[in-house]
C-alpha cells in the first residue's frame, strides 16, 4: 500500500514511497502497514520521554514492530499474536530454529507438486508449520492465509504461482531477524486479554491495528482465520492503558462515533490499497497533534 497526502486524502501527491522503507517482515501480510511506518517514527520520536516497552497486540507481519526492534526506537518490543500459524513463525525465528527455517526456504525447490506434498501433511513441529505457513502465504493470492483462500495463478509477469517466492531475500530477513531477536519478546494469545495486564504501564507504548474489519464490512472473514472482535470492549480496554498508543482502523462511521465517546483524537490518512484505489484510513490517538505539523 502506498500512502497518500493526509491534507487532501484523494491527491496523488506527496505520495510516500513504499519501496523507501526497509522490507523487514518475511509475510506478505493483507493490511500491512509498510505505508505506516514513517508515522510511527515520528509519533515514537514525538514521546515525551522515550518509552521502554512498544507493544503490539495484533502483530500479524509483523513490519511495524520489526522497524522499531531494527531501528532501536523503543528498547523493548513485545509482539502478541493470536493466529498458530502465524505465532509459529515468530516462536521459530526467535527461538532456537530460526537458522533451520531461513536455509529450508533457501533450499526448497517450489512446483505446485511440491507445494501440494508440503501442505498436505500435518506439521508435527513449530518450525515445520511455520515453514508451511510462509509457503501457503507466498502462494495464496494476496497473502491470504485464510481457510479457501486460492492459489496465485498467473502471478507477476506471468510467473506463476512463483511470483511471490524470494528464497534468498526471505533467507537474509529471517537471518537478519534472528540477529535482534534478543531485542523481541513474543507472545502467543489474545491481544485484548494482554492490554489488561499493561493497562497500569506508563512506561510502555502501544500500536494496535486489529485484522477484523468494522462498520459491517465482510473483508475480515475472508482475510483473516481470526476475525471477530467487540469494537467498544477494544476502546474500552485501550481508554484504560497508561501509556500512550496509537490504533489504525477502517474509516467507518462506527469507528469514528466510538473515538469520540472516548474522546480520542482522529485522523484520516488517505492511502491507495493494492488495486490502486484511492481510499482513507483513520488514526486514532488520544493526541495526534504531531501528524498535523
Amino acid at each position: 500500500m502506498q500512502q497518500l497526502s493526509f491534507l487532501n486524502p484523494l491527491s496523488t501527491e506527496s505520495v510516500v514511497n513504499v519501496a523507501t522503507v526497509p522490507q523487514r517482515s518475511p509475510f506478505r501480510y493483507p493490511g500491512g502497514k509498510t505505508w505506516l511506518v514513517p508515522h510511527v517514527r515520528r509519533w515514537l520520536v514525538a514521546q515525551l520521554s522515550v518509552p521502554t516497552e512498544f507493544v503490539e497486540p495484533f502483530v500479524g507481519g509483523g513490519i511495524v514492530s520489526l522497524t522499531v526492534a531494527f531501528e532501536r526506537l523503543v528498547p523493548q518490543v513485545t509482539m502478541v499474536e493470536l493466529d498458530h500459524a502465524v505465532a509459529a513463525v515468530w516462536h521459530t525465528l526467535l527461538g532456537d530454529a530460526g537458522d533451520w527455517l531461513a536455509e529450508r526456504i533457501a533450499t526448497f525447490e517450489l512446483t505446485a507438486d511440491a507445494v501440494d506434498r508440503v501442505l498436505a501433511r500435518s506439521a508435527t513441529t513449530v518450525p515445520e508449520l511455520a515453514f508451511q505457513t510462509i509457503l501457503k502465504n507466498r502462494v495464496n493470492h494476496g497473502g491470504i492465509l485464510a481457510h479457501g483462500a486460492g492459489r496465485i495463478r498467473h502471478g507477476e509477469n506471468g510467473k506463476g504461482l512463483t511470483s511471490r517466492w524470494y528464497p534468498q531475500t526471505l533467507k537474509r530477513r529471517m537471518l537478519d531477524i534472528i540477529t535482534i531477536r534478543e531485542r523481541i519478546h513474543f507472545v502467543e494469545g489474545d491481544g485484548l486479554a494482554l492490554l489488561g495486564d499493561y493497562a497500569d504501564r506508563p512506561d510502555a507504548v502501544y500500536f494496535i491495528d486489529p485484522p477484523y474489519t468494522a462498520g459491517g464490512k465482510r473483508a475480515g472473514r475472508r482475510l483473516y482465520t481470526h476475525n471477530d472482535l467487540d469494537h467498544e470492549a477494544l476502546f474500552r480496554r485501550v481508554s484504560e492503558l497508561a501509556g500512550d498508543f496509537l490504533m489504525t482502523y477502517d474509516n467507518a462511521s462506527e469507528i469514528r462515533a466510538l473515538a469520540r465517546d472516548y474522546n480520542f483524537d482522529t485522523q484520516p490518512i488517505a492511502m491507495k490499497n493494492t488495486h490502486h484505489a484511492a481510499m482513507t484510513e483513520l488514526l486514532i490517538g488520544r493526541c495526534l497533534d504531531w501528524i498535523r505539523r
